[in-house]
């Protein structure tokens, strides 16, 4: 598909604090968001108002506080912009920044192969509250979102561009929320010039499957877990997670590069997990590098029992993909062999 020549972006609302306001019960939905948005930015400096693109707003049916965001919101959100995206050269989604990266790498999933760029933002404060982020972001966002060149769901934040798939919320208030811990960023503003780095972009590096791929996401939050090793973890323990017939997948964080406890009832909770087509997936609790299951003596048990690596993902990568695999008909060996493989410049 080819980008319409002078098209303008699409800026889909989604909820979030960026369109919050003060209240005597703290912080609440505003009303007029668009209004708002185009106010602060009509109080840019006059160059740099004017080198903005052009903008169609629109509000998702039921904007929302993204510490409640669900599975089902983000297949929602996808096919809310697959129906929108030909008539746009980009899409800027705003959107909370509890659950700003889940939402990032999800969509990444669902729009494999996507020519233009989307861009998901937000705001630490409320646009109109006195130093707030928010109209750096948005600015940033839509300069982002206005180039050709970047074909992928990026996460636009205090002047970095990062892929999407490979970011994470790493403080709850400063201004510098977000880090990618294994991947350099895509771009970046510098005063005001706005770089984008190609050699960074999936069109340099993997571009991923030309095609999107959208999905029933009801229940899913249902059939697929999360869960951190602790020290003295026990199999019963895990066996009430892994157990429950409603559970299809399980995003497991182990130790270091790839270590659990040389328990055998453990790996054994595991490996009746795996015998039942469940898929289990591990990645390291430490933020940076990456794991290699069976490398020490103490992670074998996790080769044995069947469990998959996911190498240097994100836990929000990983879940999101756990999700996004586990939602469509597909065969165990075709979701293992699927979740091995870089889609969308998720893993190493």
């Amino acid at each position: 598909m080819t980008v319409i020549s002078n098209a303008p972006l699409l800026v889909l609302y989604t909820g979030g604090t960026l369109g919050m306001v003060e209240t005597d019960q703290g912080l609440a939905p505003g009303k007029d968001v668009e209004g708002r948005v185009r106010q602060v930015l009509d109080d840019l400096p006059p160059e740099r108002r004017a080198a903005l693109p052009e903008f169609v707003w629109h509000e998702v049916d039921r904007p929302i506080d993204s510490s409640s965001a669900s599975p089902e919101d983000w297949a929602n959100l996808a096919a809310d912009i697959a129906s929108r995206y030909n008539d746009y050269a980009g899409v800027v989604v705003l959107h909370g920044t509890d659950t700003l990266a889940w939402t990032a790498s999800s969509l990444a999933f669902q729009l494999q192969g996507i020519d233009r760029p989307v861009i998901v933002t937000g705001a630490m404060l409320p646009m109109e509250t006195p130093g707030s982020d928010a109209p750096r972001n948005i600015e940033t966002a839509l300069r982002f979102a206005a180039m050709p060149q970047l074909q992928e769901v990026a996460l636009c934040f205090n002047d970095l561009l990062l892929r999407g798939c490979r970011a994470r919320k790493w403080q709850t208030r400063d201004a510098n929320a977000f880090v990618s811990p294994n991947l350099s960023a895509l771009g970046e503003r510098r005063g005001d010039d706005w770089l984008l780095f190609e050699s960074h972009g999936l069109e340099a590096t993997q571009r991923g499957a030309p095609r999107f791929e959208l999905a029933d996401y009801s229940h899913m939050g249902d059939k697929v877990i999360r869960l951190s090793l602790w020290p003295g973890i026990q199999a019963w323990q895990l066996a009430a997670w892994l157990g429950d017939k409603r559970v299809e997948g399980a995003l497991i964080e182990v130790w270091g590069g790839g270590n659990i406890p040389e328990d055998l009832e453990l790996a054994a909770v595991m490996a009746e997990a795996t015998a039942q087509g469940k898929m289990i997936v591990a990645i390291s609790q430490c933020p940076h590098g990456t794991i290699e299951i069976g490398h020490y003596a103490a992670g074998q048990l996790l080769s044995e029992a069947g469990v998959t690596s996911g190498d240097d993902m994100t836990p929000e990568a990983a879940y999101t993909k756990l999700v996004h695999l586990l939602a469509q008909p597909l065969p165990t060996e075709e979701r293992l062999r699927r979740f091995r493989t870089p889609l969308v410049g998720e893993r190493g």
